[in-house]
């Protein structure tokens, strides 16, 4: 008899069908998925959701990010905000020198994504627009119905109208350039995001990798139809780290771009984060004193917010 040989799958994160069309708040199905959700966030901090692939959709974004991109600089750095992070990013030398992006707030809203495109192509753009505004609007309706099964999971119905009012919505445009090598390269830092959730969508060119709890990296091949949902720094602290707030980076090799959309719901300024009392006890004591957004991002343009191996810990740790 030959030798049995044992091979370990490869880990990969846990994926939940988000396209049933009965899946409503109340109904079984509802209940089954939240359940995932809770799961997955509490041990990945992320997970894939699948939906019904629109293949049209799909070709019509990838069209308009390619479209974006090959602009001249000089017209995309005319994508500018007030805000930190949230115009134009250019290439980065050591942290992330393959990346460069173009942020759009409340991408839902008709006026913000037209007047992006006017911007950038003066005789209007109605195809980009159109495109944007259709993922966007897809993407905030999944990012929404997971944040709504996280609470009720945890039982903190009475929270939901106030959590659901306290963010804003950024979609960024992200093209990370092939580095034209066979070794993988650093497309962007390894970080974990600062916000409160975030909804990726990518082209056919993996390279996104999340660390897991036990140091291992889980390299994504999401499909064609899901998006990968992810915790942020905000969340995890809101509540009490009940989910998780995964370490994750862009590893790229071979010449192909990298193109993806990210949704990155953010609290409203002056809003403070504070765990739910309701979650905090002797198994889970307090983590974070309360803060805003707009302080821990202060201090993370500091050199102790550069430099600090964990910023929220450092920040605002009990």
């Amino acid at each position: 008899m030959g030798e049995e040989i044992c091979c370990e799958t490869p880990l990969r994160l846990p994926i939940i069908d988000f396209s049933n069309k009965d899946l409503k708040q109340g109904t079984p199905e509802w209940d089954s998925v939240k359940v995932l959700v809770r799961k997955a966030l509490e041990e990945f901090g992320c997970f894939e959701a699948l939906v019904d692939e629109d293949i049209e959709l799909r070709e019509a974004v990838f069209g308009a990010l390619e479209e974006v991109f090959d602009l001249p600089l000089e017209t995309k750095m005319l994508n500018v905000s007030e805000k930190p992070y949230h115009g134009y990013l250019g290439v980065h030398p050591e942290r992330s020198p393959l990346y460069e992006s173009i942020g759009i707030d409340e991408p839902n809203i008709t006026q913000n994504v037209e007047g992006l495109s006017n911007i950038l192509w003066p005789q209007g753009n109605t195809a980009f627009s159109k495109s944007i505004q259709s993922l966007s609007e897809q993407v905030l309706g999944i990012e929404r119905m997971v944040r709504r099964m996280i609470l009720e999971s945890l039982s903190l119905e009475k929270y939901m109208d106030e959590h659901m009012e306290s963010n804003y919505y950024l979609l960024r445009l992200m093209k990370y350039k092939g580095p034209e090598t066979t070794e993988a390269k650093l497309g962007l830092y390894g970080h974990t995001d600062k916000n409160t959730m975030t909804i990726l969508y990518q082209n056919d060119v993996d390279g996104l990798e999340v660390r897991t709890k036990d140091g291992e990296w889980i390299h994504l091949k999401p499909s064609p139809a899901s998006f990968i949902v992810m915790i942020g720094d905000i969340l995890y602290a809101w509540l009490n780290g009940h989910v998780h707030s995964p370490f994750h980076r862009v590893m790229l090799k071979g010449n192909k771009t990298r193109y993806s959309a990210g949704l990155f719901s953010i609290p409203k300024a002056g809003y403070t984060i504070k765990a739910p009392e309701e979650l905090v006890d002797e198994q889970h004591p307090l983590l974070f004193k309360p803060f805003t957004h707009d302080q821990f991002l202060g201090f993370l343009y500091t050199e102790a917010g550069q430099t600090a191996k964990c910023a929220l810990s450092d920040y605002c740790g009990v």
